[in-house]
């Protein structure tokens, strides 16, 4: 098969968690998760370039960005180019353009493994079905197997890879705000209690939301009362944004980025969208974003269990019951 030196550029996007409930854990280490993931336009850029012998390299403009086995990427492309009959004879450079911040709660490092994953499989012609790409990416972590689909928006369950595409929030932006600190994931989930949290699904087999669609009112992270109780800044994020017009703020993932979010049929308390940025950015530094949601691939095809009922989610208009 002589493909030559293919290169491809993928985005990679970010996402965020409007909600996020920690079911139990698993005899495996991971936890069931009942989650509602959103991808937003903040996006690292991926180039691909295949050469002739094997391996992977990787390069970054981010300097803290491992290039080891230990990157999601490079895991990534290891697990495509072993698990591909037509690669045979080639391998990849990666080159990364970061603008996700790291261990932020925005999926960056997922993301750029699932963009391999996708990029790879452009490449390739389609090798993989987008079954066969959330077989790769599930043992690469929870957030993968929702960056190597097209969807831009799913209901999650099991670790995340169980997702039942929904329609993009549409009618609203996300003012992201990270205070360019990090958090480890797995420090988050080793110190959750889970007694204390609801076994029971809210949500329980979708039935509720066939004719009712999921309303932002539901909006919750189980793992803020980790990570705030350790960065008591989450709270007072929270309460900055509420207080210049956000209609609903979360912290997503494991932290510590908040997002607020602001309908556009409702304008902010006391200016625009962009000087509250520049207020934020004065105190937070660079890492504030003003993001939308992406709306580039609806949703289609069947998922694992999906209902073609489950395709509503409320708009960004907030509830005033």
């Amino acid at each position: 098969m002589a493909l030559g030196n293919q290169r491809i550029s993928v985005q990679a996007p970010a996402k965020i968690n409007l909600l996020l409930r920690v079911l139990g854990r698993r005899a495996d280490g991971y936890h069931d998760l009942e989650t509602w993931m959103q991808k937003i336009d903040l996006y690292d850029q991926i180039e691909l370039a295949l050469h002739p012998g094997n391996g992977v390299e990787f390069f970054s403009d981010d300097a803290s960005i491992p290039a080891d086995a230990t990157n999601l990427a490079v895991r990534a492309a290891v697990a495509f180019l072993q698990a591909s009959k037509k690669s045979t004879g080639y391998g990849v450079q990666i080159r990364l353009q970061k603008n996700i911040p790291v261990a932020a709660g925005l999926g960056g490092g997922s993301s750029d493994a699932g963009a391999v994953l996708r990029g790879l499989n452009t490449i390739f012609d389609r090798e993989f079905s987008e079954k066969q790409l959330i077989g790769l990416a599930r043992p690469l972590g929870a957030d993968v197997p929702f960056f190597a689909v097209d969807h831009d928006a799913v209901f999650a369950t099991g670790i995340g890879d169980i997702m039942y595409p929904v329609e993009s929030l549409g009618n609203c932006s996300f003012l992201v705000v990270n205070p360019d600190f990090f958090v480890s994931t797995a420090w988050v989930f080793q110190n959750l209690t889970l007694t204390s949290l609801s076994k029971t699904s809210k949500l329980s087999c979708f039935q509720k939301y066939k004719a009712v669609p999921l309303s932002l009112q539901e909006m919750h992270n189980d793992l803020e009362q980790v990570t705030n109780a350790q960065y008591p800044e989450i709270e007072r994020m929270k309460r900055s944004l509420l207080a210049v017009g956000a209609s609903q703020v979360l912290m997503s993932g494991s932290g510590p980025t908040v997002f607020g979010v602001f309908p556009d049929t409702e304008k902010p308390f006391g200016s625009d969208l962009q000087r509250i940025v520049g207020a934020f950015r004065q105190e937070y530094g660079e890492k504030v974003f003003l993001s939308r949601a992406c709306t580039g691939a609806s949703p289609s095809g069947k998922a694992p269990g999906f209902d073609p009922g489950i395709r509503r989610f409320e708009s960004c208009r907030p509830s005033h019951q």
